[in-house]
């Protein structure tokens, strides 16, 4: 499904995050991506997204070149991404409302139409229609981000971007969107890639772990996670051995 090949990227004035980085995703793969605070993780999943554009090198979605944004990828941010001034619902439709403006163009929307029962559907599924009218400031953190869900599922992407979207949660709340997002992702045969900078949830989400080291990066580093997302594998001895060699190969990339 995606395909970087030989990718370059680095901010104006700074060294380069990505040198000929190549790194390829099938098509229902779930990821997660590990590594030190200013590796390139976020930045990595932007350019997937399309918000940001290699300096070289190219992106490949489906077999098209990557040069904006497209319809099926849905981006989920850590602080929910929500309008304060906008109710539940609102929020949830937001994106449907993006699409109507441009209408189904194909580029900026799917041809494919929508229909309004799209969204509330996903407010029942995840457990907050009744809360449809409330606003942002009303609800809690675990409510706001099942409100981020909805509004990105409701416009049935393939592709799920995750930027550390459960790390101001706590901890059951966390664990508890930790297993909703993985039983999602089975349901809508989603291919996940999710940034997070802990270690036991790299574990838990991602049949595939992407760690990446100090800039510049240059050839990823895989480690093979087939038993997460399984009935009790967080509290399975293969889940505390991929946890401790993640963390000794955050060890050895993290700066004394």
């Amino acid at each position: 499904m995606i395909h970087t090949h030989a990718v370059r990227f680095s901010y104006p004035e700074q060294p380069p995050l990505f040198q000929d980085f190549n790194w390829d995703v099938d098509r229902g793969d779930r990821w997660t991506i590990l590594g030190p605070s200013g590796c390139g993780k976020t930045s990595l999943l932007y350019l997937l997204a399309g918000l940001l554009k290699p300096e070289g090198g190219e992106i490949k979605i489906d077999g098209a070149p990557l040069t904006r944004p497209r319809p099926r990828t849905g981006l989920i941010l850590q602080d929910f991404g929500l309008l304060p001034w906008a109710t539940v619902l609102d929020n949830a439709r937001l994106g449907r409302q993006v699409w109507d403006f441009y209408g189904p163009d194909g580029t900026h929307a799917p041809r494919d139409a929508h229909t309004e029962q799209d969204v509330m559907k996903w407010l029942i599924r995840l457990g907050i229609d009744s809360l449809a009218l409330k606003y942002p400031s009303q609800i809690s953190g675990g409510q706001r981000q099942r409100t981020a869900i909805a509004r990105t599922l409701a416009l049935r992407p393939d592709l799920l971007l995750m930027d550390e979207p459960f790390s101001a949660l706590d901890a059951v709340t966390r664990e508890d969107l930790q297993s909703l997002s993985l039983e999602l992702c089975t349901e809508q045969s989603l291919t996940l890639i999710m940034v997070t900078h802990a270690i036991e949830e790299a574990a838990i989400m991602g049949k595939k772990v992407l760690v990446l080291g100090m800039p510049p990066n240059r050839s990823p580093r895989i480690f093979q996670n087939p038993g997460a997302g399984s009935l009790d594998y967080r509290h399975s001895p293969e889940y505390l051995s991929m946890c401790r060699t993640l963390r000794l190969e955050l060890n050895r990339e993290t700066p004394a």
